[in-house]
């Protein structure tokens, strides 16, 4: 079989999986259709928008499926009309045994980590959270259980002391993309030899990846100072971690989201509690749990644009010093 033989339907919705279809589609594979989520209404006038891998099908001039539910009766026989050799799966739903069964060639999925650590629907905020300093993307047969299934191929990176979420994110989405088009090169070739993961070394064992909400994206400030970096490093851009910040001559409470920290073991002169602000030498300090100091680079306060911290703490106009922390 050649790739021009090869019948693939894609499953994707966000830019992650865009690249790889793009991959795919500029190596010359034969997508006969693409899945993705259902348009959704966004923003202040609700318009319909639509994801990102049904952009670029549309505008490539690939077929596209919307499915409400992926076991819905006619949905499912659109799937075997196409008459697909091989799925491959990119940052989507959990499909049904009745869909992910029905290819011949069986349907693979590409995760951002090295399975089986990292299981879930945040993979990439996860190892930065934790402070890994490798991680990389796995592609892997799918099974009954979410993200256990037999291993085809796995590619590593360093992540860097003070590389954020979104970095790792975009270098993770290039190398995945190559590694999704050597996995249907392989399976074309018929020299794959899948590795069940509970086969892998040791010192690999599956670790969770749970979605990410509101609440896990608070900074404890009596956490040590590299822990909290990494939090806020972990969670930037986007979800993006955030703390409550009061004003002490006022009272006032702001929620303000924390984009950027630097590590900063000591800074002369300081001494602060937990969750305690200070201008110094022109930058803004956090006392940690640890009795270390962290440096506040950018924040966003609520309903603003994102800003230089040291910017933000001179835009209170406090009276004293320390006269503002953020609540522990």
């Amino acid at each position: 079989m050649t790739k021009d033989q090869l019948r693939i339907v894609f499953f994707g919705t966000p830019e992650f999986a865009v690249e790889s279809l793009d991959a795919l589609v500029t190596k010359g594979f034969n997508v006969v259709g693409v899945v993705t989520m259902p348009d959704k209404a966004a923003g202040r006038g609700q318009k319909l928008s639509q994801s990102a891998v049904k952009k670029y099908a549309l505008a490539h001039g690939l077929s596209v499926l919307q499915p409400e539910k992926l076991k819905d009766e006619a949905f499912v026989a659109q799937l075997r009309a196409l008459a697909a050799d091989l799925f491959i799966v990119i940052a989507f739903r959990m499909l049904p045994e009745v869909v992910w069964a029905m290819p011949p060639l069986g349907t693979f999925n590409l995760h951002g980590s090295l399975l089986p650590r990292y299981r879930g629907a945040a993979p990439i905020n996860r190892a930065v959270m934790n402070g890994d300093t490798e991680t990389g993307v796995t592609t892997f047969f799918l099974k009954h259980e979410i993200d256990t299934g037999d291993v085809i191929s796995r590619e590593r990176i360093e992540v860097g002391p003070d590389e954020d979420a979104g970095s790792v994110h975009d270098r993770l989405m290039a190398l995945g993309a190559a590694l999704t088009v050597d996995t249907v090169e392989h399976i074309i070739a018929g020299d794959l030899s899948p590795i069940p993961q509970d086969e892998l070394a040791a010192d690999e064992k599956p670790t969770p990846a749970p979605k990410i909400f509101k609440e896990d994206c608070k900074i404890d400030w009596t956490q040590p100072a590299l822990r909290i970096h990494n939090h806020v490093r972990g969670l930037a851009p986007y979800p993006a971690a955030w703390s409550v910040l009061k004003v002490s001559e006022t009272g006032l409470e702001t929620s303000v989201k924390v984009l950027k920290t630097r590590r900063a073991e000591s800074a002369p002169g300081l001494t602060l509690s937990p969750g305690e602000l200070a201008l110094w030498s022109k930058k803004a300090f956090v006392g940690c749990g640890d009795g270390d100091v962290i440096e506040l680079v950018e924040v966003q306060p609520a309903g603003k644009r994102p800003m230089a911290a040291p910017d933000f703490l001179r835009g209170l106009r406090l009276s004293k010093e320390n006269l503002c922390h953020f609540v522990v």
